[in-house]
C-alpha cells in the first residue's frame, strides 16, 4: 500500500497494490497499521455506499462539525470521480485551498480527507459507485457545506459547469467568505 501526501499534506492519496493472475486480481483495500504508520490513527465507525447514474453529478462540499467531525476514506468501485478536499481550518496557511485526485475503479486509488476539510466529488462516468468510511456517525445537527462552485475557491471539477447536476442544498451553501467554519488550525 503506497500512501502519498498531496499538496496539503494532511490529505493522503492511497494506492493499494493489486496482485493479479489469469483469474483476475486481489487487493487489500484497507489496513489500519499502514494508516497508523502514515500518522493517521483514528478509528472508522461507519461505511457508506453511494450510487450515481449520470456524469457531472457534484456531491458536496460537505463537512460535520465537532463533536461529530468526520475523517473520510473514499474509493470508487465502479466508474470514476474527481474527489476534492478544501481546507476550511481558520488560520491554516492553506485555508480556502483545494486539492483533488481522480479516483476510479481502474486506478484503485483512495483519498483520505481529514476533519477540517470540506469534501466533495464530481462523477466523471455515467455509472459510478463510491464506498467510503467515516470516523464518526452521521449527525444532521452537525452538518455543514461550502458552495461547490465558489469562485474564490475555483475548483476545476473536470466537467463544464453547465453540465453539472447538484441539489438545492449544495447549490445554496455559503461561499467561503461567509462560511462560519467550526475548525481552527
Amino acid at each position: 500500500m503506497n500512501i502519498t501526501p498531496l499538496a496539503i499534506p494532511e490529505v493522503l492519496l492511497i494506492t493499494p497494490a493489486r496482485h493479479g493472475d489469469e483469474r483476475g486480481w486481489f487487493s487489500e483495500t484497507f489496513r489500519q497499521a499502514a494508516l497508523d504508520e502514515a500518522g493517521f490513527s483514528r478509528t472508522f465507525v461507519q461505511d457508506n455506499h453511494v450510487r450515481s447514474t449520470k456524469r457531472g453529478i457534484v456531491r458536496g462540499l460537505h463537512f460535520q462539525a465537532a463533536p461529530s467531525a468526520q475523517d473520510k476514506l473514499l474509493r470508487v468501485v465502479r466508474g470514476a470521480i474527481f474527489d476534492v478536499a478544501v481546507d476550511i481550518r481558520v488560520g491554516s496557511p492553506t485555508y480556502g485551498v483545494w486539492v483533488g485526485a481522480q479516483l476510479s475503479a481502474d486506478n484503485a486509488q483512495q483519498l483520505l480527507v481529514p476533519q477540517g476539510f470540506a469534501h466533495g466529488y464530481c462523477t466523471l462516468s455515467e455509472e459510478c459507485e463510491v464506498l467510503y468510511k467515516v470516523t464518526n456517525y452521521y449527525d444532521p445537527k452537525a452538518e455543514g457545506a461550502l458552495r461547490w462552485n465558489d469562485p474564490a475557491v475555483a475548483i476545476d471539477w473536470g466537467v463544464p459547469e453547465a453540465e453539472v447536476t447538484t441539489n438545492a442544498r449544495d447549490a445554496e451553501a455559503p461561499l467561503l467568505a461567509a462560511l462560519p467554519s467550526p475548525f481552527v488550525y
